[in-house]
């Protein structure tokens, strides 16, 4: 069996639990952490990829009749390059690309805060592909951390489509997410999503669970100060000399920092993206 479906059974069987999990607790919701990934329009995959292509599917996500999809593409901002951003699919109506904050810094640019979806006024980004490049003068976004849900889900948990949540997950770095939004539909399944950012200040990886603790009407009453707190801990640096496939599967966490003398492999590299993890490189 090839590495990447056991990953992939290995990742489906943590979702199931953590769902499982959530269903036996009271208030419990599964999360799910969301690396950077590209929703492409039906005429911009033409144009990176070639005319009447179609998406291969790498592997299921946990909403129904969504995929991870073996494309990527790279995308590029004043400052810099992101390589082998994967595409999801189907394709959508619109172009959409959703970044961390981090991710934001190296591209050069300040992408708002929104839903997925709501790509009016954002920030420009290229992206480029086998086949071609695309330039979107809006499109680029950091996603609002929100919880995918049933009606039969809402109606439990006695909240609305819209809605914004609190939501608190006791992991080695307890935290409290605010400004989490609920999107109600009778096509989801029960999870949360955030970015790597928001993984990484809080040590969640996939499959672990929190807990909505309280709930809120608008935006503008949220704030989260926990959240910021959180993200000025200090990470552990690798200190081996080679940073192998190896280390990154052994490693806990969803960074694993390291010295500019650390080699780290192609390998190890594209291991990390697939488990999630982020690699950072400091100086020592």
């Amino acid at each position: 069996m090839e590495p990447e479906w056991i990953q992939s059974i290995v990742e489906e069987v943590v979702r199931q639990l953590g769902r499982k999990e959530a269903v036996q607790k009271p208030n419990q919701v599964p999360l799910a952490v969301s690396a950077r990934h590209v929703h492409l329009s039906e005429q911009h995959l033409a144009i990176l990829f070639g005319q009447s292509y179609t998406l291969k599917k790498k592997s299921d996500l946990s909403q129904p009749n969504q995929f991870a999809a073996e494309e990527t593409v790279i995308l590029s901002g004043p400052k810099g390059t992101i390589e082998r951003v994967r595409v999801l699919g189907p394709s959508r109506h619109l172009t959409q690309v959703e970044v961390s904050q981090t991710d934001a810094f190296k591209l050069g640019l300040t992408p708002p805060i929104r839903q997925s979806g709501d790509i009016k006024g954002s920030s420009p980004i290229t992206i480029i592909g086998p086949k071609g490049s695309v330039y979107l003068n809006e499109g680029l976004i950091i996603a609002q951390a929100h919880i995918h849900m049933a009606p039969d889900d809402a109606r439990r948990f006695g909240v609305e489509d819209g809605q914004y949540v609190q939501v608190r997950a006791e992991t080695e770095r307890p935290i409290t997410f605010e400004r989490v939004r609920i999107r109600v539909s009778p096509s989801y399944r029960l999870e949360m999503h955030i970015d790597t950012d928001e993984a990484n200040s809080g040590f969640i990886r996939t499959g672990q669970t929190g807990e909505i603790i309280s709930a809120g009407q608008t935006q503008s009453t949220c704030h989260s100060p926990v959240l910021i707190e959180e993200k000025q801990t200090i990470i552990p640096l690798f200190e081996g000399k080679l940073l192998s496939q190896h280390e990154v599967k052994q490693l806990d966490g969803p960074v694993i920092r390291v010295g500019k003398t650390t080699i780290v492999t192609p390998l190890a590299k594209d291991t990390a993206r697939e488990l999630g993890k982020k690699i950072e490189v400091i100086d020592e």
